[in-house]
């Protein structure tokens, strides 16, 4: 059973409060994509703050990324509630999108300070310590979810499908099968010990909330389109469209951007131009992907546009999120407590670590370390963040400066 809580006992409210402050640092150093999130994550609230373990972290990465929506995203937001409550949730989620979000509507607005994104010397930088971070993650996850040979032979055959397969199947349905079929295989290749049992998740909702919470996903999933076309509000449209973007897209940021541009490029609610100039923006900014979607909300020719249409947009597009995870939270933390879910956990843990050396390898190796400078920029990243205990920010400065100098010397 889930551990009842009052979510509006005073003393979540102190602890929501320190979830905010974390979360707005995140927010502002978490460059490089939702893998690498997962690598800061990791450090702050596992190594560093201790707010959980390596076992339940790994649980929860695993149950966002079977869900819709951003996963490294859902892991903060799990975080946040796990720590503070429903408080902690929207702190969660508000520090790590806001720094972001208010960027990219001022971009909306004309603000173009950074020039073109994908030529700043400085954000190559941050995405070479973004590999270290992911290298980080890899190691230490590894080190204490693959102990042994039969789970290091899932992790690498996990890695394996999700480099090869791609090429013939979509990488969402490669992400969430290689997934499954660790499960499937943990079953019955892995045995779950004694010491295996896992300390059980401070959910603070129950069983009935959890219905009422899918209840209203679902409600506004199919509700949603038959208000908006029978109105013909535009605002109603609007919510509608990012709703289902956040809804019904597996993979995270990457992956729903082709919905997005169906969604408002042949409407011409914002030109195909527009779009793009947006995209690369949300390249360079920390933070989830998803807050493309206050910078479409800001540029978009109908209103509402400007900062009430980047607020409407992004609070629909991560308005799913919320709505599962404390749909799933409750029912996911008994399954995981039961005898055979574990060995099929083990299985999904190890699982997960390969897909994140896949990841490391593509897209962040391939698309980042491109000459032998990025690979010592890179070393260095991870010897001060593995062996020095360096923080990740005083290292994402770092790389930027360097890297934007010596760009700059030559």
């Amino acid at each position: 059973m889930a551990i009842e809580r009052t979510v509006s006992s005073p003393r979540f409210v102190p602890a929501a409060a320190e979830v905010l402050r974390v979360f707005v640092k995140l927010g502002l150093i978490s460059f490089g994509g939702p893998v690498a999130h997962l690598g800061y994550f990791r450090d702050e609230f596992v190594v560093r703050r201790k707010w959980l373990d390596e076992s339940n972290y790994v649980d929860i990465v695993a149950l966002c990324q079977f869900l819709p929506g951003p996963a490294s995203s859902q892991v903060g937001i799990t975080i946040g509630i796990l720590r503070a409550g429903l408080p902690g949730a929207f702190c969660a989620w508000l520090g790590f999108t806001a720094p972001s979000a208010v960027a990219l509507i001022l971009f909306g607005y004309g603000v173009t300070v950074f020039g073109d994104p994908s030529r700043s010397a400085w954000l190559h930088g941050l995405m070479i310590v973004a590999a270290a971070v992911v290298a980080q993650a890899v190691w230490g996850m590894a080190r204490s979810l693959c102990p042994d040979r039969e789970r290091v032979t899932l992790a690498i055959g996990a890695a394996v499908l999700a480099l090869v397969l791609p090429s013939a199947l979509p990488s969402t349905v490669v992400q969430v099968g290689t997934i499954i079929l660790g499960g499937v295989i943990g079953l019955f290749w892995l045995r779950a010990a004694p010491e295996d049992k896992v300390a059980h998740l401070a959910v603070p909702f129950g069983r009935g909330m959890a219905i009422g919470a899918l209840a209203v996903f679902f409600i506004l999933l199919i509700g949603l389109p038959v208000l908006a076309s029978a109105s013909g509000n535009q605002t109603l449209n609007l919510f509608d469209s990012f709703y289902r973007s956040g809804s019904l897209v597996f993979g995270g940021g990457h992956v729903v951007l082709p919905l997005l541009q169906q969604e408002v490029v042949p409407r011409g609610w914002i030109s195909n131009d527009a779009f793009l100039a947006g995209y690369g923006a949300a390249q360079a900014v920390p933070g989830p992907l998803f807050t493309f979607a206050a910078y479409l909300g800001t540029a978009m020719v109908p209103r509402p546009n400007g900062w009430l249409g980047g607020l409407i947009c992004l609070v629909a597009i991560f308005l799913p999120s919320f709505l599962l995870l404390v749909g799933a939270l409750p029912f996911w933390n008994d399954l995981r407590s039961q005898g055979l879910a574990q060995s099929g956990l083990k299985g999904i843990n190890a699982a997960v670590v390969g897909l994140l050396l896949a990841a490391l390898y593509t897209p962040i190796w391939t698309s980042t370390i491109t000459r032998p400078f990025d690979f010592a920029m890179a070393l260095v990243a991870f010897l001060l963040l593995v062996f020095w205990k360096v923080p990740p920010w005083v290292v994402v400065v770092l790389g930027a400066l360097v890297t934007g100098g010596a760009a700059w010397i030559a």
